[in-house]
């Protein structure tokens, strides 16, 4: 096992090292290929497929769960046998398959089966590279996660643009195929910038001598707190999700998408919003961070997380007050409303997934990143099985008390992660950090 981190860098793209553009692009394009599908996911079901809503909330929330459950596997793969290099290359070509394999009615569930597989060694293996393009300490480190969460969404920006307006216009299966293209592209562009990306690892050989494993007691404490924040990041999962499940189904149903008396804005383009500001909040949030690093007055990650997650519930108890008002005046909701709520939900998610992303990397056991990694996207399984459970009730409650219901979700999430961080140091990480165990691989 490799025991130093990459030299310095010589070449800086962007203030970063390259290797961070690289796994910026390939992120971008193998989300393109995952929202685009997403985006066309639920209608597909409900209008070509002719699924009860309740049985396409529980397929979407299903699958959802699955792409999130495999890349604890994935991970182990990954740091234990393939490597991170060969576990992105092999699960970025199944899924590209898998995207391929939807152009097809008959394939369709082997399809979701398939693309969940791949994504399984795609997912830890990409984002565990990215503590190893810094030497320990460089502070540019820990802000490299929301850099890299910029490009994740701008993938998923552009993705229900292109393979939604595809998929309404002119077929389902031309946006799911347009999906496939994206994930192609991912692939090649990694391959073309490995030479930029740290060193291959596997950790199955014995660590060298200058590899100080940490006591057992502190590797144990380490996982329990990491698994302890994947469990409520359960619950958070349970409100979030429902953006391309029932809150997908508010805007085709009880939304007014007319800009003018011609023009209607396609129902699959509210996704895009989410990425949108993405863009012009990160930017500032980023700076604003950085300002509060350089005076030693950074906010904890488990309470930035715990602020993240309040926003928003605050989101979905504006949208329930918004449904109240639709009921009440008999009106649908005008659509600048649901954008004002996308900007609000979205800063708060800016302050919860990154932030949750990094931690995961930076707290790592020495050899065990991309499994880390893993158990943060792990939650995402048993936080889309919630959300899917929670979708199946949107035919139950009215509408408003269906969004109260959500918010609350997240507010229960918010208010166990700031008691976490009163429990436990919540500085860990960057503790973590200069212990040495989480830069040895």
């Amino acid at each position: 096992m490799s025991t130093s981190s990459p030299s310095a860098p010589t070449r800086s793209w962007f203030g970063h090292p390259p290797g961070l553009t690289i796994l910026f692009l390939t992120e971008m394009w193998e989300m393109f290929s995952f929202f685009g599908m997403r985006a066309l996911l639920v209608y597909y079901m409900t209008s070509h497929r002719a699924l009860p809503q309740a049985d396409a909330s529980l397929i979407y929330g299903g699958y959802a769960a699955l792409v999130y459950f495999t890349p604890i596997f994935g991970g182990w793969l990954a740091d234990r046998w393939l490597g991170r290099r060969r576990a992105v290359v092999l699960g970025g070509a199944i899924m590209a398959a898998g995207h391929f394999m939807m152009a097809s009615d008959a394939l369709f569930y082997p399809a979701l089966v398939t693309i969940a597989v791949g994504n399984g060694l795609f997912l830890p293996g990409l984002a565990s590279q990215i503590e190893q393009l810094y030497l320990p300490g460089d502070s540019r480190a820990k802000l490299a996660y929301n850099v890299y969460y910029v490009g994740v969404n701008l993938g998923a920006f552009l993705a229900p643009l292109v393979c939604g307006t595809l998929g309404e216009h002119y077929g389902w299966h031309v946006g799911f195929a347009a999906a496939g293209i994206g994930m192609l592209a991912s692939l090649l562009i990694y391959l073309a910038g490995t030479r930029y990306l740290p060193p291959d690892t596997r950790t199955a050989q014995k660590p060298g001598p200058s590899v100080a494993a940490p006591p057992l007691e502190a590797r144990r404490r380490r996982w329990g707190l990491l698994l302890l924040i994947a469990g409520i990041v359960v619950i958070f999962r349970g409100a979030y999700e429902q953006v391309g499940n029932t809150v997908a189904l508010w805007i085709e149903q009880d939304v007014d998408r007319h800009v003018s008396s011609s023009i209607v804005i396609p129902m699959t383009w509210f996704q895009s919003l989410d990425s949108l500001v993405v863009f012009v909040a990160s930017p500032m949030l980023i700076a604003r961070w950085s300002r509060l690093q350089a005076r030693g007055r950074e906010t904890p990650a488990l309470s930035k997380m715990a602020f993240g997650a309040a926003l928003v519930g605050l989101a979905y108890l504006g949208l329930a007050l918004a449904a109240r008002w639709s009921l009440h005046a008999g009106l649908p909701l005008a659509w600048p409303w649901m954008a004002g709520w996308f900007v609000l939900m979205t800063v708060g998610e800016l302050y919860i997934l990154p932030t949750g992303l990094g931690l995961f990397g930076r707290m790592a056991p020495a050899g065990y990143r991309a499994t880390s990694i893993a158990l943060w996207f792990f939650a995402g399984f048993f936080g889309n099985l919630f959300a899917g459970a929670i979708g199946t009730l949107w035919q139950r409650l009215p509408r408003d008390g269906f969004f109260m219901l959500v918010a609350g979700v997240a507010v229960v999430a918010g208010l166990l992660l700031q008691m976490t961080g009163r429990g436990f140091d919540t500085r860990g990480d960057q503790a973590a950090v200069r212990a040495g165990t989480a830069t040895s691989d």
